[in-house]
């Protein structure tokens, strides 16, 4: 019989994905700040430059499916040693480019590979381990993004300053392959591995634990409205939040916004996101993933609404507070959402899949906002869309609707 001892391993497993995600998103979302000293070194376009990150975003977003469906079956401790080689390598690399083509291999391609596995294994892994607490815990390791990205880019942009951007990307492309590996270690796939019991397991109502257990299989959940729903949903999130990310610190640096400001916008983001995945992953245990995902996606839609009219520092900050708050929530409930729409037996394909759908989004918002600038001179067109963008997302996560355990038998 499974045991329950004082110390239940889960928060191992909480900690040490926190700490995989603080370091290789806080670098990932550091691309923005090599941006400008990248383009002005090879006079690329703003275009092509922020082409590479969209050929990360799509492809790492493609990889997801396959690096979920590995983790379903062997766990994430593999997958992301694996994945944290390819990542640090991608960055070392990344300080010896001279020519577009090896920026879009060693950033498009092999930093893709070690991204792919920085959400989805670590996710998928957090809804296995906890029943009771999902959201909250599930919050915890998605607020690793926002710390890193509250401190790694002025960091980094610190290391640009004194050793320039080659050196800055030798320093971050060893740090991330040592500790991304490092904590890799403590991961395992589930508690039975360890003869232990989900957290809350005999807490919950046995209708819903068994339809978690059991879950649709990802050829039945792909037939369902709510996986296209969560598709589009997200799509159009990611679509937005990419576009920030790699166009707000020379967007603001052309306001007249120095340099070492610029990144803080960034740091702002990325630190409050963190009591965003905490409370509403916490409130969300509670009052419903669906309500607190839409509360996150007005709160985006009024940030990026305010960022078009947004002239100086003291705008921009109060923009980046909200959208990372909000942020925090959207990416925190991704995971919950597709436990509680369409169990665990396949989680962690089917939320690669989506994961993979909405990073199209990421894919396509950087080099189309970088497109508009080279065309218009400005980006306000840019924020536009993405303002939009996000007001679809609001109005169809009103449409989603509650998968039942009838419905493992019958399309939906």
């Amino acid at each position: 019989m499974k045991t329950k001892p004082t110390f239940f391993y889960g928060y191992v497993i909480v900690l040490a994905a926190f700490c995989s995600t603080v370091v290789i998103w806080g670098i990932f979302y550091s691309f923005g700040v090599f941006f400008e000293p990248v383009l002005r070194e090879f006079g690329w376009t703003r275009a092509v430059t922020s082409g590479a990150y969209s050929l990360c975003m799509a492809l790492h977003g493609l990889l997801a499916i396959g690096m979920g469906r590995l983790t379903d079956r062997f766990g994430p401790r593999l997958v992301i040693t694996a994945c944290g080689l390819f990542f640090g390598l991608g960055h070392l690399l990344m300080s010896q480019i001279s020519a577009a083509w090896q920026l879009y291999l060693f950033y498009g391609v092999i930093v893709s590979i070690g991204l792919s596995a920085s959400f989805v294994p670590t996710t998928s892994t957090i809804a296995r381990w906890f029943v009771k607490r999902r959201g909250m815990m599930t919050g915890i390791v998605v607020g690793g993004m926002g710390l890193g990205t509250m401190f790694i880019p002025p960091l980094v942009s610190r290391f640009i300053s004194i050793y320039g951007w080659r050196t800055s990307y030798i320093i971050v492309g060893s740090v991330a392959m040592v500790l991304v590996i490092l904590v890799a270690q403590f991961l395992r796939r589930d508690p039975g591995q360890m003869g232990l019991s989900p957290y809350g397991e005999n807490e919950v109502k046995q209708e819903r634990l068994t339809f978690q257990a059991m879950g649709l299989s990802f050829q039945e959940a792909i037939q369902t409205r709510q996986l296209w729903l969560l598709c589009a949903i997200y799509f159009c999130f990611w679509f937005s939040l990419s576009t920030i990310f790699v166009h707000i610190v020379i967007h603001a640096t052309g306001l007249g916004i120095s340099a070492a400001n610029a990144a803080i916008i960034l740091a702002v983001i990325g630190g409050v996101k963190i009591p965003g995945t905490l409370i509403i992953g916490s409130s969300a245990d509670k009052i419903g993933n669906k309500l607190g995902l839409i509360i996150c996606l007005v709160l985006i839609s009024t940030a990026l609404f305010w960022l078009m009219a947004a002239r100086g520092t003291w705008m921009l900050y109060p923009f980046a507070a909200i959208l990372g708050f909000a942020y925090g929530g959207v990416a925190t409930l991704m995971s919950p959402v597709v436990a509680e729409l369409f169990g665990l037996s396949s989680h962690g394909v089917i939320l690669g899949f989506i994961f993979f759908i909405d990073c199209l989004g990421g894919a396509i918002g950087p080099v189309l906002a970088g497109r508009i600038f080279d065309i218009t001179g400005s980006y306000q067109w840019a924020f536009l869309i993405c303002a939009a963008l996000s007001v679809i997302a609001l109005i169809l996560t009103s449409l989603l609707r509650p998968t039942h355990s009838k419905d493992l038998t019958q399309n939906i």
